[in-house]
C-alpha cells in the first residue's frame, strides 16, 4: 500500500530531479558568508528586511495567547544580550537554559548565541542527577532558570556555575544591546546532550554553519511558507525542539506556536483550531495519544492543517491511517539524530509515502546500508544506516571527547547511525532496530547505563540492568531488572519507591515503568558486564 501525494503547491516538487542535481557544496558556495550568527539570521535579518511587524511567535498558556512580532522578539533578545554582556559572558562559554516551554526559553537561547556563547538547553523534566552530570561535564558558568526549577540544583554540586539568572528577574528589562558576535561558520553555537548505551550523556556540539541545513530542510521538508502557522510540540531541551522548533522555522520567517503545559488532547485540538495551525511536527507517541482520545477531535475545526510530520521513533502504519481520517492529511515520517543536526531521511509532501518507511535521503545527503565490514548490502538486506560525511548540519564535535566523536566514523568517510535498516528498490528506507542497547521511549533516546546508575543509588538496589520493552503507546518503556541488598524484601511499596527515586533523579520518561526483582543478573564470565541481551531474552524480545 502507498499513499499518494495530495495536490498542493510544494516548495520541492520533483524529488528525483532535485536529488540528482543538488549538491550541498554548491549551495554553501552560493550562500558563502565569511562571518555569520544564527541568532541574527533567525530574527534580526527579518527586521532589517522589512518584516519586523510579522508575528513570530504565539505563546499559548491555557486560554491566554500572547503574541510577539519579530521586532518584539529582537527587543527581548537584545535585553537579555545586555544582561549577559554586563556579566562578562565570554565567547564559547556554556550557558545553560533550564526553563519551561515558554518564550523566555527561546529568547535566552538566541541571546546566548548572539554574543558568541554556546547555548545548552536542558529539558524541563530533568531532575537533580541528570542536571548535575550535564553541567559538570561541560562546566559552564551561567544558568538561566526559574526559582521553582532551581530547587532541583545544588550549587555546591556544580561549582562551575557562578552566575544564576532567574526568569522572574528578567521580565521588566528595558535596556537593549544590539551587539552581534560575527562568527566563522565552524564556531560552536549549540550543545545538546544525547544518551548512549554506555557511559554518561555526551555533549553534541553544532556550529553556525548548520543554519544552511536547518533553513533548507525547513523549506523543503517542513514546506514552510510566509503565511504558515507552524507548531513543533517538542521542548527546546530536545534537539527537535531547538532545530525544528526554533531555528528552521525562524530562518524561514514562519510564525511558530509555543504551548505551555503537558499533553492534553482537547487542549491540542483547541490550539490547532484557535490559531489555525497549518503545519504540525510531533512524535508518534503524541499521535497515538490523540488517537486514544477517540472522537474528541469531532468537536474541533481542524481543516487549517495542510502538512503533518513525525519524528523520534518509528511511525506505525495504523497511526498514518488514523491521521488521514481525522486530519485528511498524511503524516510524513522523518529521520535524523542529535548528531546529524538536521533531516537525513524524510518523506516529502510532494512524494509517495510507503507506510512504515522513514522515506528517502534528503538532497545533498548520501546514505548507504552497510554490513559490519563497511560494505554496502543488497537492497532488502538489513544493515547499519550510514551517512557520507560531511554535510552542513553534521555535529562539530563531542564536548572534550574526541575518541567518542571518532567512533561515529569508524568506517572511513561515513557517519554510523547505530540504526539497523533496509532499503527497497525505490530507495525508501525502513527501520529495523538498533545495533546497541538504546531505548526509545516517547520519541526520546534513553541510555540504559544512565538509568542503571540511578537505580543502584537507591539503598535497596544492589545491581541493575535496563532494557527497552515494546509498548503500544510509548513505542518502548524502560524495564529494569534488579537484585536487592541484604535486609530488603520485594514489596509493591518498595518497587514504587524505587521508580519514584529514579524519576526524581533523572526525569519522568527515564524512570522504569516495570521493575522485576531477580536473585542474580546475567553477566559475562570475564568482565562481569550485565548481559542486556539475556534480559531481553527473558522478555521474549530476542529471537531464539
Amino acid at each position: 500500500m502507498v499513499l499518494l501525494a495530495q495536490p498542493g503547491n510544494y516548495n520541492l516538487t520533483d524529488y528525483e530531479k532535485t536529488y540528482h542535481s543538488f549538491d550541498f557544496s554548491d549551495y554553501q558556495e552560493a550562500h558563502k558568508i565569511e562571518k555569520i550568527n544564527v541568532a541574527d539570521l533567525c530574527v534580526d535579518q527579518h527586521v532589517r528586511s522589512g518584516i519586523g511587524d510579522k508575528i513570530a511567535l504565539h505563546y499559548v498558556d491555557g486560554e491566554e495567547v500572547v503574541s510577539y512580532t519579530f521586532r518584539e522578539v529582537k527587543q527581548r533578545v537584545d535585553q537579555l544580550v545586555h544582561v549577559l554582556r554586563q556579566r562578562k559572558v565570554k565567547v564559547g562559554e556554556r550557558v545553560y537554559i533550564f526553563l519551561p516551554k515558554n518564550p523566555t526559553n527561546y529568547f535566552a537561547m538566541l541571546a546566548a548565541i548572539k554574543i558568541g556563547a554556546i547555548a545548552v538547553p536542558l529539558f524541563e523534566g530533568f531532575m537533580t542527577d541528570a542536571l548535575h552530570e550535564r553541567i559538570n561535564d561541560s562546566r559552564g558558568s551561567v544558568l538561566i532558570t526559574t526559582n521553582a526549577f532551581m530547587s532541583r540544583i545544588d550549587l555546591r554540586a556544580v561549582p562551575s556555575v557562578t552566575d544564576v539568572l532567574y526568569e522572574e528577574d528578567l521580565i521588566d528589562l528595558t535596556v537593549e544591546d544590539e551587539y552581534v558576535y560575527w562568527a566563522a561558520p565552524d564556531t560552536p553555537f549549540l550543545m545538546h546532550y544525547t544518551s548512549g548505551s554506555t557511559g554518561q550523556p555526551k555533549g553534541v556540539i553544532h556550529a553556525h554553519r548548520a543554519y544552511l541545513h536547518h533553513q533548507l530542510s525547513g523549506h523543503w521538508v517542513l514546506d514552510l511558507k510566509p503565511d504558515d502557522i507552524y507548531w513543533c510540540t517538542s521542548h527546546p531541551g530536545w534537539v527537535t525542539g531547538s532545530v525544528y522548533g526554533l531555528f528552521a522555522p525562524w530562518l524561514n520567517a514562519a510564525t511558530i506556536v509555543v504551548q505551555a503545559g503537558r499533553f492534553d488532547a482537547k487542549a491540542w485540538y483547541h490550539v490547532i483550531e484557535r490559531l489555525k495551525v497549518t503545519v504540525l511536527y510531533s512524535a508518534p507517541t503524541a499521535f497515538r495519544l490523540l488517537k486514544s482520545a477517540g472522537d474528541v477531535y469531532q468537536s474541533f475545526q481542524l481543516d487549517s492543517l495542510r502538512h503533518v510530520l513525525s519524528v523520534g521513533e518509528p511511525l506505525n502504519p495504523e497511526v498514518i491511517t488514523w491521521a488521514k481520517d481525522v486530519f485528511d492529511v498524511r503524516i510524513h515520517d522523518t529521520w535524523w539524530m542529535t548528531e546529524t543536526g538536521g533531516h537525513i531521511v524524510v518523506n516529502f509532501p510532494s512524494e509517495v509515502i510507503k507506510p512504515g518507511s522513514m522515506g528517502r535521503a534528503f538532497p545533498g545527503i548520501i546514505v548507504k546500508i552497510l554490513d559490519d565490514d563497511g560494505k554496502e548490502v543488497p537492497r532488502g538486506t538489513v544493515g547499519q544506516l550510514a551517512v557520507k560525511a560531511p554535510w552542513p548540519g553534521l555535529m562539530h564535535a563531542i564536548w572534550q571527547n574526541n575518541a567518542k566523536f571518532n567512533q561515529y566514523f569508524n568506517l572511513s568517510g561515513y557517519y554510523l547511525s547505530g540504526d539497523l535498516c533496509y532499503q527497497d528498490e525505490d530507495s525508501y528506507i525502513f527501520f529495523s532496530g538498533r545495533v546497541d542497547d538504546m531505548i526509545n521511549a516517547r520519541g526520546e533516546r534513553i541510555g540504559p547505563f544512565e538509568v542503571e546508575s540511578a537505580l543502584v543509588k537507591h539503598p535497596a538496589v544492589k545491581e541493575a540492568g535496563v532494557i527497552g520493552k515494546p509498548d503500544k503507546l510509548s513505542g518502548e518503556i524502560v524495564k529494569a531488572f534488579i537484585t536487592l541488598n541484604d535486609h530488603f524484601t520485594e514489596t509493591e511499596g518498595l518497587i514504587e519507591e524505587i521508580k519514584t527515586f529514579v524519576k526524581h533523579q533523572l526525569s519522568f520518561h527515564s524512570a522504569p515503568k516495570e521493575i522485576d526483582v531477580l536473585d542474580d543478573l546475567p553477566k559475562t564470565q570475564i568482565s562481569g558486564k550485565i548481559l542486556r541481551r539475556e534480559l531481553r531474552r527473558r522478555e521474549n524480545l530476542v529471537k531464539q
